[in-house]
């Protein structure tokens, strides 16, 4: 088989392939943004079918790293590394679950659930992340001095970041919008010892400070700007199609932030249909806060971008007026007859919550996916047969805070039943005194509630 090989080839077009161990990861011609390219006709030198029997085989295997659902895929990833380059927490391979009744609710028969906060630090963030701190691994092998690895987060690329620098030795250095994370996403970089800088500004403000201080100083940017992080995120499109017997669904939903997400699952899937793993690929819907939703604006303005400043939303991690992949984003979507939807806060905590009745832990971002979902299904673009996907892209336990709030919440006077608004939703605790600590109070206080 001939040797495989990857390489960085500038996106707006400039000609000439640039190798991974470039420390900048913007083009040195027109510092445009940058991506990874691997040599296809090697790839397809395997068959489907064997690529096939390969992933399967390996995802059975006790052989450190491929237990990771990143590095079982490890040749479409990065053929560059040793196992001694791999950083790996045991990343991937997360549960894919059918939820027939909660799709019943939200108007599909077949709707499945991709928990990606099942992952070590509580998110998808670290199928990138072990891509790029491997790398970074691999580039100090070979000599390259490195005093640390930064990023702008609104949460949890910090956190991967944190724990992947730590697992690997290396120093990691965070940027963080103040008063924009939870407690939960905070306390994640600082209990692995990141350097955690909080800035009075939103995330864009956060990525253009953390940029320009990475350039001026040389220290590795870890952002969904450096393509390696895509990488790693694609192989979420092979771990569905493997779940789902090599098949493909008819619709994956995905919420948006800085749309390096979808452009990876949309390439995931993309190359499994162009090496006959699959025999087409699924369309794709990206969720957004109406409250940061400049993609969605894009999508109804026949694909014509601008930025924009998001405003509050529960949703922290998508809150970004200008994202860096959008326009790697607009093609894939464009290529697959996808589309882009747009929820309000009310519906994102309507969806979340009744994600939760149905035995999930959900964050407010897939409550953006849910809702979004119902909204398309209401639209007439996403029928009822249609086998649906969403990534649910963190852990719900990282928004305590949240779920506190919503469940412990007083009624207000403006509350004119226990069936209005947010009420409706509440899971408040019921609560006995201690003068009525007794088996006939606590049957008043229960039995009524459960009809008995």
């Amino acid at each position: 088989m001939t040797a495989l090989r990857a390489f960085f080839r500038c996106d707006s077009g400039c000609p000439g392939e640039l190798p991974l161990s470039l420390l900048d990861t913007r083009c040195p011609r027109c510092h445009g943004l940058l991506d990874v390219l691997h040599d296809e006709s090697a790839l397809a030198e395997r068959s489907g079918a064997a690529w096939r029997e390969l992933f399967d085989a390996r995802r059975l295997s006790p052989k450190w790293p491929l237990p990771s659902g990143v590095w079982s895929k490890r040749e479409w990833v990065n053929p560059e590394l040793l196992d001694e380059d791999i950083i790996s927490l045991g990343e991937g391979f997360t549960p894919l679950v059918p939820m027939p009744s909660l799709g019943e609710e939200l108007g599909v028969r077949d709707l499945w659930i991709k928990q990606c906060g099942h992952n070590p630090t509580g998110s998808f963030k670290d199928l990138g992340m072990t891509g790029l701190v491997s790398q970074v691994q691999r580039l100090r092998r070979l000599g390259a001095k490195l005093p640390a690895v930064a990023c702008a987060s609104t949460g949890d690329t910090s956190a991967a970041l944190a724990a992947y620098c730590a697992r690997a030795g290396l120093r990691s250095l965070v940027f963080l919008p103040a008063g924009k994370l939870s407690d939960e996403q905070l306390t994640q970089p600082l209990s692995n010892y990141a350097l955690t800088v909080a800035i009075d500004t939103d995330f864009d403000g956060c990525m253009t400070l953390v940029a320009e201080f990475c350039s001026r100083h040389g220290i590795y940017l870890a952002n969904s700007m450096n393509p390696l992080r895509i990488e790693g995120q694609k192989t979420l499109s092979v771990e569905i199609s493997q779940q789902l017997g090599w098949q493909t669904p008819d619709w994956v939903v995905v919420p948006g932030g800085n749309l390096g997400h979808v452009t990876a699952i949309a390439r995931g899937f993309a190359l499994l249909a162009k090496l006959g793993l699959t025999d087409r690929e699924p369309r794709l819907l990206v969720a957004q806060a109406e409250q940061a939703s400049p993609l969605h604006q894009a999508f109804l303005h026949d694909w014509r971008f601008e930025k924009s400043v998001a405003g509050p939303t529960q949703a922290t991690a998508i809150a970004i007026g200008n994202p860096v992949n959008v326009h790697k984003a607009i093609r894939e979507l464009q290529r697959v007859s996808g589309a882009v939807e747009a929820v309000t806060e009310d519906e994102i905590t309507a969806a979340w919550t009744a994600g939760d009745r149905h035995g999930l832990q959900t964050d407010p971002h897939t409550g953006v996916a849910l809702a979004a979902l119902a909204k398309q299904v209401a639209h007439g673009r996403i029928r009822p047969h249609e086998q649906v996907v969403i990534v649910s892209t963190a852990h719900g336990l990282k928004f305590g805070a949240l779920k506190r709030a919503l469940h412990l919440a007083a009624a207000t006077a403006g509350e004119a039943s226990a069936e209005s608004g947010s009420a409706r939703l509440r899971n408040p605790p019921l609560k006995l005194a201690a003068h009525r600590a007794t088996l006939a109070a606590l049957e008043d206080a229960v039995l009524p509630i459960l009809c008995l």
